[in-house]
């Protein structure tokens, strides 16, 4: 029989996260963000429980191209625009819309022959840093643009940098007002912070009333993960996982005081107990930096693992689980099957490992079979 490893997907879960964003920001389309191959989950594997959002915001011409052979025929957006003049050709023949965020774009624009003009976002650098025009190129490029056969309409984008902190968004949100008042358009500006905490502040401009704009970006929302972790929980903001990695106990070793365990002998018994080994390790996408301590679910009860993590193999305790043994449900994160009232976020273990969940859930490994729910 295989390895007794999988990570199942809950379209329940994803649907359920997708009308949160419509409940957060009831006058704004919402574009359901299945980047990184949707946040690990798979494309194909979310598709069909996200196929009632208003469009799909994406990275590279591979997804994209993915998405349309499903039969999507709505919006598509490149977040990071064309990387190459020859992507306008896909961009054309599948009617991507895309992101424009630098000059050299723009040249690319001007120089595409095409019979059907683009739909372009336009992107303000407000303070992120990373990718858009400054506040003193903006609307220049905007009117270069504007200038262009190629262009058809052209939407204005920003990205949060503290919209999960407490910083906030104040700073930049004035300069997006700023820059673009005057500027005819549809905005966008909301990621899963900013959908969750801001989407209800009002944000002058035309014809916006709130800070939900016309579009808003779900992504890490979208699969359960709560953006502002720890300071609120995906609990708090009534999300659900949508991803349960879990295995099974497959060898359990007695302890005595003084034992060790695992490569390094990082962790020594105080006392007498009892050990699960469980099938999975870093080669499956767990994190190997995962300290002793880090949570797991066996048959739904929390307990810890223990030791380093190795490849193929973890080790936890099962100290007062007194049932558990050979073929026990280990929930790595995700929800238990023994007890569905048992749930562990991928935020909680990331804070563990002294990473994010979004990491947890992007590195599932390609070995480790995806089932759908």
């Amino acid at each position: 029989m295989p390895r007794p490893i999988s990570a199942t997907i809950h379209t329940a879960a994803l649907r359920h996260n997708l009308q949160r964003a419509r409940d957060c920001a009831p006058d704004a389309r919402v574009w359901a963000v299945v980047k990184a191959n949707a946040y690990g989950h798979g494309i194909e594997n979310a598709f069909d429980a996200l196929r009632g959002a208003d469009g799909f915001a994406l990275l590279d011409l591979n997804e994209a191209e993915r998405i349309r052979a499903l039969g999507w025929r709505g919006p598509v957006l490149l977040l990071e625009g064309v990387f190459d003049p020859r992507d306008l050709e896909l961009c054309s023949r599948l009617g991507l819309w895309h992101a424009v965020h630098c000059t050299e774009q723009i040249d690319w624009l001007a120089a595409h022959k095409t019979q059907a003009p683009h739909r372009v976002f336009l992107k303000l650098n407000s303070g992120m840093n990373r990718l858009g025009f400054t506040p003193d190129a903006f609307r220049s490029a905007w009117t270069r643009l504007n200038a262009l056969p190629q262009v058809d309409e052209i939407s204005l984008m920003t990205h949060f940098s503290d919209a999960d902190g407490p910083r906030g968004i104040d700073h930049q949100v004035a300069l997006f007002e700023r820059i673009t008042a005057d500027l005819p358009g549809e905005r966008t500006l909301c990621n899963s912070a900013a959908i969750l905490r801001h989407a209800a502040r009002p944000l002058r401009g035309e014809g916006v009333q709130t800070l939900a704009a016309d579009w808003v970006r779900e992504g890490i929302s979208l699969y359960g993960g709560a953006p502002d972790h720890p300071e609120h929980t995906a609990a708090h903001w009534n999300l659900q996982p949508a991803m349960t990695l879990a295995s099974r106990v497959i060898g359990v070793q007695q302890l005595q005081a003084g034992d060790t365990v695992g490569y390094g002998s990082t962790f020594t018994a105080g006392q007498p107990m009892r050990i699960g080994v469980v099938a999975c390790g870093y080669a499956d996408g767990y994190p190997r930096h995962a300290p002793t301590g880090t949570p797991v679910l066996i048959d739904g009860q929390r307990t810890r693992i223990v030791g380093r993590v190795s490849m193929d193999m973890i080790t936890v305790d099962l100290t007062g689980l007194e049932a558990a043994g050979i073929g026990s449900e280990v929930v790595l994160w995700g929800r238990s099957q023994v007890r569905t009232d048992a749930v562990l976020t991928a935020d909680e273990v990331a804070m563990s490992a002294g990473t994010i969940s979004y990491e947890l859930t992007c590195g599932v490994a390609r070995r480790v079979p995806f089932v759908v729910d």
